[in-house]
């Protein structure tokens, strides 16, 4: 019996039919997927959990109704109103005589922007439509006052 001992095919010569950069000690041009994906998915579970979190904003005892949720695209303008008086725009305290002025400059939509008014369930009335007034002396019209779900036991 014969048997050849050579290399693969044609390719003979010098080389031994190997290819140039796939034998020992070439270059390797191939990435490993599977790391990346691990890390994907870790980035994923860790932003998962951390969203949540980042919306707390400015601690407030919200009064409760009956009216379900809105369902809202784009992140709103939230200005709160604490029971003490002090007003809020998103996380920044400001004082009530500054919230056109302030909502006149961030205007980035125009203003038809929706604005959310938080207002705890012990802050005085007349704080909280003097805060109304001011968000539609700055010319916003779509102003909507944000509520917990009451909760039937």
């Amino acid at each position: 019996m014969a048997m050849s001992v050579g290399g693969s095919g044609g390719g003979g010569g010098r080389r031994g039919g190997r290819r140039r950069g796939h034998g020992r000690g070439g270059p390797i041009s191939e990435i490993n997927v599977t790391p990346m994906v691990d890390v994907m998915l870790v980035l994923l579970i860790i932003f998962m959990v951390a969203a949540p979190m980042m919306t707390s904003g400015v601690p407030i005892d919200l009064p409760q109704t009956q009216a379900g949720a809105l369902n809202a695209q784009t992140q709103p303008i939230t200005i709160s109103v604490k029971g003490s008086g002090d007003v809020f725009i998103q996380e920044t305290q400001i004082p009530a005589t500054e919230i056109a002025a302030k909502l006149q400059a961030i205007a980035t939509t125009g203003y038809n922007e929706r604005i959310f008014v938080r207002g705890d369930a012990t802050a005085p009335y007349g704080v909280i439509a003097d805060v109304m007034s001011r968000i539609q002396e700055a010319g916003y019209k779509n102003i909507g006052l944000v509520t917990q779900q009451k909760q039937d036991h």
